[in-house]
């Protein structure tokens, strides 16, 4: 996009989501956009259909991006940030769907105060899925609750800060006997990696960069 005033308010992100539409969106981003060689372990086996939400907070002060630390029990990404989500269920009428039900399920996120705006390009991983990102805006006068099994901790991100590529970092670590590569965007003493960041690279590559 071309423009080169951003205001990071909620407007400005709808405008942007619409101004973009559906455009490009045929395609999967995902782990083997920094990992061309080892494409071969996305197709090992089929992927699940999975959906996040990517809940962007209309606040005064601008923007936040609204995000979780996944439980400490949980079997797989233990402890990582996350977006709400998880599996497309048989019962989900749509991606949109399964993201809000996620959501209210994992930290009590109220589809009212909602507003779904579009998706983002499918997100493919090594651990087999292929996750559907949708963007939303979030209104004030939500009542958070995390559920302790999923979800150890919620917090806000501006969203000034994630869309700012000079937060953007590219890092490598041995991860399956393979050597991986992958976005992180440190917050504080948070760090945000892999799927996440991913994701959130995404949204900067089709909404913010120049």
């Amino acid at each position: 996009m071309s423009e080169t005033t951003v205001t990071w308010s909620v407007e400005d992100v709808r405008r942007r989501v619409l101004a973009r539409g559906s455009a490009d969106l045929d395609y999967d981003s995902g782990d083997a956009v920094l990992n061309p060689d080892l494409e071969q372990l996305l197709e090992r086996a089929a992927a699940r259909e999975a959906a996040v939400l990517v809940p962007i907070v209309d606040r005064p002060e601008g923007a936040s991006v609204l995000l979780t630390t996944r439980s400490a029990t949980l079997r797989k990404h233990s402890g990582q940030i996350a977006f709400p989500g998880g599996s497309v269920d048989p019962e989900d009428a749509s991606v949109e769907a399964a993201a809000l039900r996620e959501a209210r399920e994992e930290i009590a996120l109220d589809a009212r105060f909602v507003e779904t705006l579009g998706r983002l390009p499918r997100y493919r991983t090594f651990t087999g899925f292929r996750i559907t990102p949708v963007v939303a805006i979030v209104r004030p006068g939500f009542a958070l609750r995390p559920d302790p099994a999923e979800v150890a901790d919620i917090f806000e991100v501006p969203l000034s800060f994630l869309m700012d590529e000079a937060n953007h970092r590219r890092d490598s670590r041995e991860l399956g006997g393979h050597m991986r590569h992958f976005y992180s965007i440190s917050f504080g003493d948070r760090m945000i990696w892999g799927v996440t960041a991913g994701i959130l690279r995404t949204l900067y590559e089709r909404l913010y960069r120049p």
